[in-house]
């Protein structure tokens, strides 16, 4: 007998899931509360502009490595691709630019032109990025074989010095003034973020392994839908799960928040995984570890804001992504930034009209600022309009004349991923506890299971700690396996 598996979410974890479940004969269904396949993978359009909330470089581009075969298998691989020459740019007040180009022999050029008395570290540096090249080092890590990391040894072994420096530390090894500024903001402007992450991101890139997906993250996410829907799984939107049913200590099943009731064998959560835990389960399987890293997440976070701008302006010789240094530090939604990061999508013509462009720039700020306008809608919108016409004054320092060719404006905040995902904070669905780098590359210590309780896995960013969509799509292929295992049946992939 077809044995079932309820899928709650459909992200990358979720889709993936179903149709790695379908692959192995499994009867699967998602039940997601939004309109949309995706989850936070999503993009929308606003009088003729598409707005993307989520891809920024999108790994497994180039065919033969791993990350771009579990593409494949999911049905978002081949594509049309757009390779941009950088990965980021940061652009000083006085107008000195620094491009983060991928190209190792263009960066070094670059480099030196801007710092010649750094010249060691940048060759240090740039000979770093191509020994990292030298293997699909995150594909071999997270999505090979014990065989293919033992091989891959002797890339990571010379990069383990570096596995405990911050963008922040590596960037005190410049002598000039603004690459040391500059340099700890490559990474989403996080001075804290893994510098070795930084070499990895560099590598892929190098290799063309980095792309853009044309049409952004929801037409990546419905190539994936597609793919699940052709091999007979089902997808119920606008059905939001609101508990998990349990007999004998075994996932049973979902409850939806109409009342009906949906039997299964397996139940998978790609949704958020506190209130999966704490609500959907009322609890009952946490234990003091697990009760830990559901905790409260921190109140500030990146990304709390995008400000969207839909702008009667050619962005096709602009950068693909863009941090602008301030001269002085301005507040924005309670927060004090001292820059201003942003996506450019002029290197996209389907993400606007033919001469037009779609801006979109980042913000920091912190849950219970947004919480508290939310109860009243009209000071809510006041600040979101605020916020948008602070920014666009700032980007008229390096777009002369943008603010008059400002034609839509978007301003999503957390409590819009709260209204539309249920996310704890909005969208903070990760587990509250400490990132082990070399854990979460072999794929070890993952949120997977809860003590007690069979028949029940986590995928998605709850599971992976992480927030790639090629890990978080790798978390659903993983369970299929860990089930297959559990029925004592041969694991089959799409390849």
């Amino acid at each position: 007998m077809q044995k079932s598996i309820i899928i709650i979410g459909a992200g990358m974890g979720g889709l993936a899931s179903g149709i790695f479940g379908q692959l192995n004969g499994y009867r699967t269904q998602i039940f997601e509360m939004h309109t949309i396949p995706g989850g936070q993978c999503t993009s929308w359009k606003r009088k003729g502009y598409t707005f993307d909330v989520c891809i920024h470089h999108l790994f497994g581009a180039s065919p033969g490595t791993k990350i771009n075969g579990l593409w494949k298998e999911l049905g978002a691989m081949p594509r049309e691709l757009v390779y941009t020459r950088d990965c980021v740019s940061v652009v000083s007040p006085e107008g000195t630019m620094f491009h983060d180009f991928y190209d190792t022999e263009a960066l070094e050029r670059h480099l030196t032109e801007l710092s010649p008395a750094d010249t060691r570290v940048i060759r240090d540096y740039v000979n770093t990025i191509r020994t990292s090249a030298r293997k699909d080092l995150w594909g071999d890590l997270m999505l090979g074989s014990t065989g293919g990391v033992i091989k891959t040894l002797s890339v990571v072994l010379p990069l383990l010095s570096y596995s405990r420096l911050t963008m922040q530390q590596f960037a005190q090894r410049f002598s000039n003034p603004f690459l040391k500024q500059a340099f700890p903001l490559l990474e989403y402007s996080i001075p804290l973020a893994p510098f070795i992450l930084h070499l990895a991101k560099h590598a892929y890139g190098f290799n063309k392994d980095i792309a853009w997906p044309v049409g952004g993250s929801s037409a990546f996410a419905r190539s994936i839908e597609k793919c699940y829907k052709e091999l007979g799984g089902e997808v119920h939107y606008s059905q939001k799960v609101e508990k998990i049913l349990v007999e004998n200590n075994k996932a049973a099943g979902v409850r939806l928040s109409d009342g009906s009731e949906h039997r299964a064998d397996f139940v998978i959560s790609d949704a958020d995984g506190r209130k999966t835990i704490m609500q959907m389960l009322d609890g009952k399987y946490a234990d003091k570890r697990i009760r830990a890293i559901c905790a409260e997440p921190s109140d500030e976070t990146n990304w709390a804001v995008h400000v969207f701008l839909g702008v009667n302006r050619d962005l096709s010789k602009e950068p693909s992504a863009l941090v602008m240094l301030l001269d002085r530090p301005v507040v924005i939604a309670g927060h004090e930034n001292k820059s201003l990061e942003m996506q450019i999508y002029g290197f996209d013509k389907t993400m606007a009209l033919e001469g037009k462009g779609a801006i979109k720039v980042e913000l920091v700020s912190t849950y219970s600022y947004w919480k508290k306008l939310y109860s009243d809608r009209a000071l809510y919108d006041e600040e979101k309009q605020k916020v948008a016409e602070t920014v666009i004054g700032i980007l008229e320092n390096h777009f002369p004349g943008i603010k008059s060719q400002v034609e839509v404006i978007d301003v999503p905040t957390l409590m819009t991923w709260e209204r539309y995902m249920g996310g704890t904070h909005g969208f903070v669905n990760m587990p509250n506890k400490k990132l082990d780098l070399i854990d979460s590359l072999l794929g070890r210590g993952q949120e997977r299971n809860l003590p007690g309780l069979s028949n029940f896995y986590f995928v998605g960013a709850w599971a992976t700690s992480t927030g790639a969509l090629f890990s978080n799509a790798n978390s659903g292929k993983k369970v299929i396996k860990a089930i297959c295992s559990v029925d004592g049946k041969k694991f089959t992939g799409a390849e």
